[in-house]
């Protein structure tokens, strides 16, 4: 008789689901432990689909006492000589995800709603004012329990995300916001616990501001691996999945872990902190046993994007280590701040890739491949237009006509790219244009052929690899493409491939910036 398949969690957020219907669970109760013994009030921020509404469900499910179903998870040995352990406490679990703010009062409806069902559950009667039905709820909920109340607040920012480029129901929302969660310090001796989390850490929303005593996790030593799989437990608790995996798509197991971590591992949430997989995407490869772009298909940072193509952001820098950042900008964003950088950050498109102690900054980068392609692709189009399939310009079309040696149709793919990039209204940034083009052009062409690009200033060397093609090229704006092959001579790019039995092909390409045109395009072996 075949044994039964084992269950993978993908899409659940419901902890008591996991443990009752017996669905493979990483244990990450010992952090638990360690915040409802050591402090009170904590924010958390991590990216979207990242653990945390998981994380908060076993939070609800320790505060409620529910011993049972913790049985042979850490905290249920740390927890034994705890003679006050396991104890249910008054909960008021406010859940923002699922919900539609785009309504002007859509914010105060959904409060309402919860606020009505616990009047009910504590006999309340109803108050004028969200904060002060609050404030009575509190107070109700720990005379009648004889137990301080316990806060769990998930995805506190989804309101705020979702609204961001309405600027007067942002506001709004944070004016909600502001008075509703300031009960959260004015009744402080009714709180027990309060664990609040969100993707963004907005700076000046009076959740932080009024809430002044929360203590910030987010880029804590202590709890970097709070959220996420480290490899260790992706080893622990899923080499039968990894196994039928390799097995799948006819990798060695060795082969299957090293694509793994290229696609979905490199989140750092501390200097010194592992790096961790994102949850929801190793779980979706390993119950499809294919690789494919989970994480990113779930939302497009269409706002993101745009708003660095507004800005005239070197994308070259994602990738050239040049990206830095300091603790204090990665952890205050505000809205109304023109970098990117810090929502980039905490929205998970960039992680830490290094810090300089002397500097006390962070180098930034894309986290995998997975982030890294999903991105720039969202990218490309801002820069030329449709670059779909079928486009005539896309990086699975040009990547066929590298492969097969096929100069002519590489030549119409890069003239309809720079043909595509729309004339501006009040400036010329055709070379922030013109180099953004090429750089997202050739890193998109690296998933499927060997692509390696120098950036200089001023100047782009690129050499792509195929199994039966060397391809070197020059690209020269307002120059001519005889210069761009001399140039090619003059460097000695061709060296490493004297004795390659490989063809190469040295291209020399000429942009017109009056006409925004790839003029001139010649070819030598």
């Amino acid at each position: 008789m075949e044994p039964e398949k084992r269950k993978l969690p993908v899409g659940i957020q419901s902890f008591e689901q996991i443990i009752n219907e017996h669905y493979l669970l990483v244990d990450k109760t010992e952090y638990v432990y360690k915040l409802v013994h050591t402090g009170k009030p904590y924010f958390l921020s991590r990216p979207r689909r990242f653990g945390k509404s998981l994380l908060l469900s076993t939070m609800r499910a320790y505060w409620e006492g529910k011993k049972e179903l913790f049985q042979g998870l850490k905290i249920e040995a740390l927890e034994q000589e705890n003679a006050d352990a396991w104890q249910a406490y008054p909960i008021f679990y406010f859940d923002f995800n699922g919900k539609n703010y785009q309504a002007g009062q859509a914010l105060e409806t959904v409060l309402d709603g919860l606020l009505s069902g616990w009047e009910l559950t504590y006999h309340v009667s109803k108050a004028n004012g969200l904060e002060e039905r609050f404030k009575r709820l509190l107070q109700a909920a720990s005379a009648q329990t004889g137990k301080k109340c316990v806060v769990l607040v998930d995805e506190y920012d989804k309101p705020l995300i979702e609204t961001m480029e309405n600027k007067e129901l942002v506001k709004h929302n944070k004016a909600v916001f502001k008075g509703f969660f300031s009960t959260l310090k004015s009744e402080d001796a009714c709180i027990q616990f309060i664990f609040i989390t969100g993707v963004t850490k907005f700076s000046k929303v009076s959740i932080f501001s009024d809430l002044n005593q929360l203590r910030d996790i987010s880029m804590s030593m202590d709890y970097s691996e709070i959220c996420g799989i480290t490899e260790q437990e992706m080893r622990d608790v899923f080499m039968p999945e990894i196994e039928a995996m390799a097995d799948e798509q006819e990798l060695t197991v060795r082969e299957c872990l090293g694509k793994l971590k290229m696609e979905y591992d490199g989140y750092r949430f501390h200097q010194k902190g592992m790096g961790v997989y994102n949850p929801y995407s190793l779980l979706n490869a390993l119950a499809d046993r294919e690789f494919d772009a989970y994480w990113f298909e779930t939302g497009t940072p269409s706002f993101l994007v745009a708003r660095l193509k507004e800005m005239h952001f070197d994308s070259r820098k994602f990738t050239d280590g040049t990206l830095y950042a300091t603790k204090r900008m990665l952890k205050d964003y505000r809205d109304d701040n023109p970098d990117p950088i810090p929502l980039l950050y905490q929205t998970g498109y960039l992680t830490i890739i290094d810090y300089s102690v002397k500097k006390a900054a962070y180098t930034l980068g894309f986290p995998n491949e997975e982030v890294k392609y999903g991105f720039l692709d969202s990218l490309m189009p801002l820069y030329t237009g449709n670059a779909g399939a079928g486009s005539g310009k896309d990086i699975l079309t040009l990547s066929e006509y590298v492969e097969s040696g096929d100069l002519e149709s590489i030549r119409r793919v890069f003239e309809a790219l720079f043909a595509g990039i729309p004339y501006p209204i009040n400036e010329d940034p055709f070379e922030h244009d013109f180099q953004s083009v090429f750089y997202i052009t050739f890193t998109l062409l690296g998933q499927y052929v060997q692509c390696e690009t120098h950036t200089f200033t001023g100047r782009i060397d690129c050499i792509v690899e195929t199994k039966r093609f060397v391809y070197i090229f020059e690209f020269k704006r307002d120059d001519s493409a005889e210069n761009a092959l001399q140039q090619i001579e003059d460097m000695h790019y061709t060296v490493p491939y004297a004795a390659d039995k490989r063809r190469l092909y040295k291209i020399g390409v000429k942009f017109d910036s009056k006409t925004r045109q790839m003029a001139d395009w010649k070819v030598t072996e």
